[in-house]
Parts: C-alpha cells; structure tokens; sequence
C-alpha cells in the first residue's frame, strides 16, 4: 500500500496547531492509503509541542534553538517514510484537501508544487502581497533561470527518491530554501509539474516581504553564487 508522509513545521503556534491537526486527521482518515504526519516544532516558545503531544497518532519532532523554516522542513522530510512526501504551512493557508489534485500527477512528475500563479488557482492575496510576489519571482528567474509562477506556495508533494537526495543537498535554511530544492531538482533533471491550488491569506503570517526582503534577496544570491562556483555538482 502507497503511503504518505506530511511534513508540517511549525513555531510558535500555539493558537491554531490544534485545529490544523485536527482537520488533517480528519482528512487522512478518509483516505484509502496508509500516511503518516510529522509536525516539526522549530524551537517554539509557547505550547506548539505540549499541543502536539496530546495527539496520539502524530510524530513530533522538537529541537531547540529555533534553525528556520527551511531547516525544519528538512529535517521533517529526511525522517519521513512514505513513498510520496509532502509539507505544508502550519495555518493550511493552503488547505490540506488541495493534496489530491498534487496527487493526481504524481505519477507522472517526481515533484508537484502547489501554485498561487498560475491561472487555475483560487488564490485570495492582498495587492500589495501579490506585487512583491511578481518582482520576487522575476528575481528568481533571472538568478536561478527557474521558470515557476510560483516558487514559494507552501506546499509541495515530493517522490521519496527526489525528496531525499534533493533535501540531503539542502544548504538554504530560512524562507527561500524552496527555490534551492527546486534549481537543484532542475539540475537534476527531475520532472516537475506546478499545479494551482486554493489559496487563502492567513493574518500574522510570519513573513514580511518588506522587512524580510534583504534575508530573502541575500539567500537568493547564495544560490547564484553558489552554482556559479559549481558547488551543486
């Protein structure tokens, strides 16, 4: 039996991790094949872990100090066990049912992103969100020659051979570590299909675009930098 593994990292979020929880339960329980779901708390201050615990049927894995986003995604993917793996955002911005369009195309494709670009999705952003988004995904063109709508939607199902090898490669750990697995996928050769997705804004979202734009922007030159000196080969 096909199993999935779903990789939610998480910090500081105490006030909606139960309810993310409890309606991905619901939903795997409805499912025909046999999933696991690893929440890696990313060196929370509050009670994510303590929440997390109280449900029987999910692995935690919990460290401290806080490693960044991408850091924790990796090391929740390098832990899973399923034959296909995807990780989501913590607040379901997009909602865990949008997994069975990814799954629709996973046979074909080695690695399915979830997009807020391109025309199928139902993408609820603020102006001034989508904006940035545009110039950020032009930077990321002319830098990585990635030619996605959307590299940075947080959710993306993964075959476990490309999660694996790709991940172990993984040097960006803060917000921009997807555009790294997705220049090395490219590099790689893996099959990847962008498929648009529900979409929703979720207030205190941890990522400003303004004030975060120099952290952001200065993980994007590592990349670039980094192919140029031929250190993913």
């Amino acid at each position: 039996m096909v199993k999935v593994s779903i990789v939610i990292p998480a910090y500081n979020e105490e006030g909606r991790i139960k309810a993310t929880l409890e309606r991905c339960l619901k939903y795997l329980k409805s499912k025909k094949y046999s999933w696991e779901l690893i929440v890696v708390d990313d060196g929370s201050k509050d009670k994510t872990a303590e929440i997390v615990k109280s449900f029987k049927k999910i692995k935690l894995i919990s460290y401290k100090p806080n490693g960044g986003k991408g850091y924790a995604v990796k090391k929740g993917v390098l832990e899973s066990k399923g034959d296909y793996v995807l990780f989501s955002d913590a607040d379901l911005s997009a909602p865990i049912e949008e997994l069975d369009k990814l799954m629709e195309f996973i046979d074909e494709y080695d690695i399915v992103i979830g997009s807020r670009g391109v025309r199928e999705s139902e993408a609820n952003m603020v102006a001034s969100r989508k904006l940035i988004g545009r110039a950020f995904n032009f930077t990321i063109k002319i830098l990585t020659g990635l030619y996605f709508k959307d590299t940075q939607c947080g959710f993306k199902l993964f075959k476990r051979k490309a999660a694996q090898e790709l991940f172990k490669k993984q040097t960006i750990m803060g917000w921009v570590f997807d555009v790294e697995i997705l220049f090395l996928a490219k590099k790689k050769g893996y099959r990847i299909k962008e498929v648009g997705v529900k979409w929703e804004h979720k207030e205190h979202d941890k990522v400003s675009p303004a004030s975060d734009s120099f952290n952001i922007i200065k993980e994007v030159l590592k990349i670039w930098w980094n192919s140029l000196l031929r250190r993913y080969n």
